[in-house]
């Protein structure tokens, strides 16, 4: 059984079957009423981004239907038909029918686009009775992630970032849709990250908490941040605490912040990865670059930092065990599980690797030496950041799988199986085996 696809916008709503990526899909128009919704779904906004689409993935596999919607500003549309080829693969190996998809180009702020999306899922009501929804839980992705480009266009990041998500809950909660997963960040953790070797989530908080440290002792968190250089880091602390509000003054709202620290790779069949529109930011997408010869050489933001070898260290986090920990942290919500209401969880190894380190990993799998030269510290940059993810593994029941070495050769998997020219690689010195990394 196939997944299919529902896409919305001005013209008639379609669907179709998922076809093998580079082929043209066989369609079939019908009227939207025809598509009665009768099963729960989740939706994801930006859910065809890097994390989303492995999102998205392992929520089909982990039996759940899901709406995406994207406004397709930093993804393409045929990385949806990926997802769905995926999906239906991975229920023609483990049998049972693959659960539906559908897909929305719409921004998430636009209001009358998302209203329609969710009357579309309303349920049956009588008159008099809250609107009902059989859309039953949200991941939040659709945020501006730029570091650099927040300083330099602040109000773009608060507009998307900060008010596009109040307007966005007070349209959930016109639809009594009350379970909602929020994608955060390591940065919230600001300047705490230079001084401690594995940040905990009570270290950041949005109301006076009271907890016991690794050692035993008891201590007490107070609201607030130290040193966030950023106004997208501010965007994702803001975010926070607007949900921790809201979680706080209605009881009926199950909210987890999910932290990520690093996430790289890609899902291990090539078929998803990493490729932003425009400039990228993170550290392998521009590794990449550089291997197929788009950049000349990578740079390395300070060798001067107190590690072993100068460079930053990050904790370096595979896509795909980020992507379970959202189905994690989904089934402890639905299930009732969020103490207060409100909870946050770091998604990270507790491990930290330097820039170094991962480039020596990129140049084991690839066999190709990767040029680079030092130049200074970028503003805002910490020199340590590594999660402490007990929380996780106590309550979502979530752990890691994957390694920094696989995380490097699903990389290199995804650029050899989508036609990424690396002709530009003959004649260039080959590196040892080296040791492997993770």
């Amino acid at each position: 059984m196939y997944a299919s696809e529902v896409s919305s916008g001005v013209s008639s709503p379609h669907i179709s079957s998922p076809s093998t990526p580079g082929t043209e899909a066989d369609t079939l128009f019908q009227d939207a009423s025809l598509e009665t919704a009768t099963n729960e779904y989740v939706l994801i906004t930006g859910g065809l981004g890097f994390i989303g689409s492995h999102t998205s993935l392992e929520l089909l596999k982990a039996g759940y239907n899901v709406v995406i919607v994207d406004d397709l500003s930093n993804s393409f549309h045929d990385v949806f038909s990926r997802i769905l080829t995926l999906a239906n693969r991975h229920y023609e190996s483990c049998g049972g029918q693959c659960p539906r998809a559908e897909l929305h180009d719409a921004d998430y702020r636009d209001v009358a686009a998302m209203r329609a999306v969710f009357e579309s899922h309303c349920l049956t009501i009588l008159p008099g009775e809250q609107k009902r929804s059989n859309i039953t839980g949200v991941i939040h992705f659709a945020a501006f992630k730029s570091v650099e480009a927040s300083i330099r266009q602040p109000l773009k990041y608060y507009q998307n970032n900060v008010s596009g998500l109040v307007d966005f809950l007070t349209l959930l909660d016109e639809f009594n849709i009350k379970t909602f997963i929020f994608s955060s960040s390591a940065v919230v953790y600001g300047t705490l990250a230079d001084g401690i070797r594995g940040l905990r989530e009570e270290q950041v908080v949005h109301k006076n908490e009271t907890y016991r440290d690794v050692d035993g002792t008891e201590k007490r968190a107070q609201p607030g941040f130290i040193g966030i250089a950023s106004p997208y880091g501010r965007t994702k602390f803001f975010g926070e605490a607007i949900l921790s509000d809201l979680a706080t003054s209605d009881p009926s709202w199950n909210i987890i912040g999910l932290r990520y620290f690093n996430p790289i790779g890609c899902d291990s069949s090539g078929l998803l990865g990493e490729d932003p529109k425009g400039v990228p930011s993170n550290l392998l997408p521009v590794v990449a670059k550089v291997i197929i010869g788009q950049y000349q050489e990578l740079s390395v933001y300070g060798s001067d930092w107190n590690t072993p070898d100068g460079t930053a260290i990050r904790d370096f986090i595979h896509v795909t065990d980020l992507a379970r920990g959202h189905t994690a942290a989904l089934s402890t919500v639905q299930a009732g599980r969020v103490q207060g209401g409100y909870r946050t969880f770091n998604l990270g190894t507790g491990t930290g690797y330097s820039v170094l380190e991962v480039v020596a990993a990129v140049e084991s799998v690839s066999q190709c030496r990767i040029p680079r030269k030092t130049v200074g510290r970028r503003a805002g940059d910490v020199q340590s950041s590594v999660a402490a993810a007990d929380r996780a593994r106590h309550e979502l029941g979530w752990v890691t799988k994957e390694s920094l070495t696989d995380a490097c050769r699903d990389m290199w998997n995804y650029m050899r199986l989508n036609g990424i020219d690396l002709s530009c690689l003959q004649g260039r010195q080959a590196v040892g085996k080296g040791a492997t990394v993770g």
